[in-house]
């Protein structure tokens, strides 16, 4: 018994062993062998026949508007540890390749990329704009660093200013730049903010409106077509006019792949009618609708987005503005020596959307320059504009020699109205500003974080401009 006893601790023991052995060999022939069955990157070149490379990583950061240097790696299994150190969404796409998944400011994401044959390849970001604006590198694959190692990034080529000169000639720079302020203003297909008409008034006084929600080809600069996603197939979604007391109802019908609502923003509503599923209301699925019913009760300097997958559908376009009431138009006042008519006329009125994401990125109404609206009118006329923010970032609005008269925030008439020539908008604001066309001239009208409205690919994005001609 106890010899049988020896025997099994022995054969015990054995198994012991040759398991630790086991395992050692195993590690042993995974250090040795290179890294093999890597995924391939959709679109981008594998790496030639030969042994497969160990694993690369490189660090790219992001930022308005640049790509931080050229980077140089080995041929093998990439990822790239890429950082957005702007404050904008951004994200990295390959040549005809693969796209990394959005990344907000301050964040950070493990982009595998895969096998990369010896070349150049050309990254840059695939929001709408932003390789325009300068986020454009290449990526050499190649020698020049041993496989395994982090790769740092140099700064060449894509300054943090985003300028993306890099050699190009000076006076191809300013050829460049004319040409592009010359092609203003451009033709596109698709107008938004068109004033919402119902479709029917009942014998109650209700005024019921019809919005679809669904994705459509949007050309948002000349040539340029994006998928966006509107309300009744304009972007932004049309310009919903009521007054105080009108009985409104809203059948908004849902065309996108994706369960859908519709927030009142700055509107005074019933909590089931706020828009906010599954809060208030389940998500309208797709192919459905869903009919919202309010009386408006106060009157707003207001607008309408998607709440719900909003970081997707607004960026992209699911948005517009609504007014209940006119304007609060400070008739009468005096404003640091301005007197401003009792009796004035308005000769126009009208919404300028802001934007800097999603599919339509860097744009004012849906349009990028060259394709902007141009506002004309004739010397003497008093205007009214009113901003709303549907981007991500704040947007420091500046009118040449045109003075503005800041009125009202949010909606909000300002007990003390005061004049400035750049008005600083953050997302989900309004601001209602009364402006004399007193000078004649072409007067230019920005975003002044100038990346976002110049690029060395020439003027663009949130660019219009004032056309006061003489009496």
């Amino acid at each position: 018994m106890r010899d049988s006893t020896k025997t099994f601790d022995r054969f015990l023991l054995l198994l012991a062993v040759l398991g630790v052995l086991t395992v050692a060999l195993a590690l042993v022939a995974a250090v040795r062998a290179p890294a093999g069955g890597a995924a391939q990157a959709e679109g981008v070149a594998a790496a030639a026949d030969t042994e497969a490379a160990g694993p690369v990583t490189a660090r790219i950061e992001l930022s308005e508007f640049a790509i931080d240097g050229e980077l140089q790696v080995p041929a093998g299994d990439l990822t790239i540890e890429l950082v957005n150190a702007g404050t904008m969404v951004h994200n990295l796409a390959f040549e005809g390749g693969p796209v990394s998944p959005d990344i907000n400011g301050g964040e950070t994401v493990m982009f595998h990329v895969g096998d990369l044959a010896p070349g150049t390849y050309v990254i840059y970001c695939d929001i709408s704009g932003h390789r325009e604006a300068g986020m454009e590198a290449t990526l050499v694959v190649g020698d020049g660093a041993a496989s395994g190692e982090t790769v740092a990034v140099a700064a060449t080529g894509h300054s943090a200013s985003g300028s993306g000169h890099g050699d190009m000639d000076p006076e191809e720079m300013d050829r460049i730049m004319v040409e592009s302020m010359l092609a203003f203003p451009a033709e596109t297909e698709g107008k938004g903010n068109q004033l919402l008409e119902p479709v029917e008034i009942r014998e109650d006084g209700t005024i019921v409106y019809e919005l679809t929600a669904s994705i459509i080809e949007w050309e948002v600069s000349p040539g340029e077509f994006v998928e966006g996603w509107a309300y009744n197939e304009q972007i932004p979604g049309p310009w919903i006019r009521a007054n105080v007391g009108d009985k409104l109802e809203f059948n908004v019908k849902n065309e996108t792949p994706m369960g859908t609502d519709v927030h009142w923003h700055g509107i005074r509503v019933p909590f089931a009618m706020d828009g906010v599923a599954p809060y208030t209301q389940d998500p309208i699925k797709s192919g459905d609708t869903f009919t919202y019913t309010y009386e408006a009760v106060k009157p707003a300097i207001g607008m309408y987005h998607a709440h719900m997958h909003g970081q997707t559908a607004v960026p992209n376009g699911m948005f517009g503005a609504f007014q209940i009431d006119e304007a609060p138009v400070p008739y009468g006042r005096t404003v640091s020596g301005v007197e401003i008519p009792e009796d004035l006329e308005i000769a126009a009125e009208f919404p300028m959307v802001v934007n800097d994401a999603g599919t339509i990125g860097l744009t004012l109404n849906g349009k990028s320059f060259p394709a902007t609206e141009p506002y004309t009118f004739t010397e003497g006329d008093w205007f009214v504009v009113h901003y709303y923010n549907e981007g991500l970032q704040i947007h420091p609005m500046h009118l040449h020699a045109l003075d503005q008269l800041v009125f009202a925030k949010d909606g909000f008439p300002l007990d003390q109205p005061y004049w400035a020539d750049t008005v600083n908008i953050a997302p989900g604001e309004r601001y209602s500003v009364l402006i004399h066309a007193d000078q004649v001239g072409t007067w230019v009208w920005h975003c002044h974080i100038l990346t976002h409205a110049e690029s060395a690919q020439g003027m663009f994005g949130m660019v219009t401009a004032v056309i006061v001609e003489p009496a």
